[in-house]
């Protein structure tokens, strides 16, 4: 027969002692499981702008949403680059544990007082390299900020100077969603590439499922280091050159200030950062990600623009060989090249130029979309002198493209000028 317990005495009834470590031997495991994960080669621009910044040696700020895996990504960060992780809440410290706590010694009057640097930061001098998170910065108060200036930028607490090994990343949620935020003081918003972190579903559901994606630093090529050097002073300071008013610019709102704005400082960095990339060859939305997150939109944009302008090749030289000639793959690129060859014969019209001008037509005809070839082909038309005779090259391009009547008819009257004098 069986006897059953009544389930009040089954809920009070005493577990054995030895099945409690057990069970949470099991548990344990269980969550060891959980916690295993691999990593794979994924494109991912923010984590690339993050990794190329972290190599070039300045501070990053990630800006997000609660939850949205900031911290995740920097403890990821730290594994992949090899780096121990040293995690500092901004907020629930005193000014004096960045700024370093005085120690009165033996004859203070002699020796003075030394400001005595907290045990995270001795741990980081020890190792010699390491990745220092300052996590939620913008519930840090004013106080507070105000003593990290010196840490982010120096590398400095107290009396003690950080190896050149370690790196400093910081993260902070927008005021709206932090617990007690504050805005960033400009001086210390000024230190900091500024990066807005977003989440990626693929992202999200391929790491949930235990893949993420694998941190790497950029591959510097030895080779192109000088020239790198070279190209981002020659962007920066050919930007400044023609922009005097961008070299330093506060902006008038609060929250603004806060975040990315240009000034000599972050002028500087971008140049930084632009000269890494270059020797890295990295995406140029990477780069933008970057540049605006440095010195803000506006001045972020002109720069890109720049550099655009700057790889443009010379108009001259496609002229000079249009057989050979180099066209930019990316669409508006060419057309701008296109556009300053035309510019350039109409500068200084002559008809070899002219014909020269059409082979050019030609070539961005024969290796990229017709239609980028349009515009440069009317107003090239509109050029032709009258004792200009018509190449085989429009021949070939007015087949193909589109062009406007005005170039038709110039077409046609040039044939029967031709013909009547044959």
């Amino acid at each position: 027969m069986v006897i059953s317990m009544p389930l009040t005495s089954a809920l009070t009834a005493p577990v054995p002692v030895a099945a409690v470590p057990a069970q949470l031997d099991l548990a344990d495991a269980l969550l060891a499981l959980l916690r295993e994960a691999d990593t794979e080669p994924r494109p991912d621009q923010q984590l690339e702008a993050l990794t190329l910044a972290v190599a070039a040696d300045l501070p990053v700020l990630l800006w997000g949403e609660p939850g949205i895996g900031k911290t995740a990504a920097l403890t990821q960060l730290a594994t992949a680059l090899d780096l121990p992780l040293t995690t500092v809440i901004a907020s629930v410290h005193e000014p004096a544990d960045f700024a370093g706590l005085p120690v009165i010694g033996d004859d203070p009057a002699t020796q003075g007082v030394p400001m005595a640097p907290p045990d995270w930061a001795v741990r980081l001098v020890r190792a010699g390299r390491g990745l220092l998170f300052l996590d939620e910065l913008s519930t840090a108060p004013p106080a507070v900020q105000a003593a990290l200036l010196r840490l982010v930028l120096e590398r400095r607490i107290g009396a003690l100077q950080l190896p050149p090994g370690v790196r400093i990343v910081a993260a902070a949620n927008p005021r709206a969603s932090a617990a007690d935020g504050w805005e960033l003081s400009p001086p210390l918003a000024n230190r900091f590439v500024h990066l807005q972190w977003v989440h990626d579903h693929e992202v999200v559901v391929r790491g949930l499922g235990g893949t993420w994606p694998r941190a790497v630093l950029p591959r510097l090529d030895a080779d192109r280091l000088a020239a790198a050097v070279d190209f981002a002073r020659r962007a920066v300071c050919g930007l400044l050159a023609v922009r005097p008013n961008l070299v330093h610019r506060l902006p008038t709102t609060e929250t603004r200030r806060g975040g990315a704005w240009p000034s000599p400082r972050s002028w500087e960095m971008t140049l930084r950062l632009i000269a890494f990339a270059t020797a890295a060859g990295v995406d140029r939305e990477v780069l933008s990600l970057l540049v605006r997150g440095t010195v803000g939109d506006g001045p972020g944009l002109e720069l890109l623009a720049h550099l655009d302008r700057m790889e443009l090749p010379d108009p001259e030289t496609l002229l000079a060989d249009p057989a050979g000639a180099e066209l930019p793959e990316r669409g508006d690129l060419r057309q701008a090249a296109l556009e300053a060859v035309v510019a350039a014969v109409h500068h200084r019209p002559e008809r070899a130029r002219w014909d020269a001008a059409w082979a050019v037509l030609a070539r961005a005809l024969e290796t990229g979309a017709p239609d980028l070839v349009v515009v440069p082909a009317k107003t090239l038309a509109a050029l032709r002198r009258a004792d200009w005779p018509v190449p085989n090259t429009v021949e070939r391009l007015a087949g193909t493209v589109a062009l406007d009547e005005r170039v038709d008819r110039s077409v046609a009257r040039a044939k029967a000028v031709g013909g009547a004098h044959r």
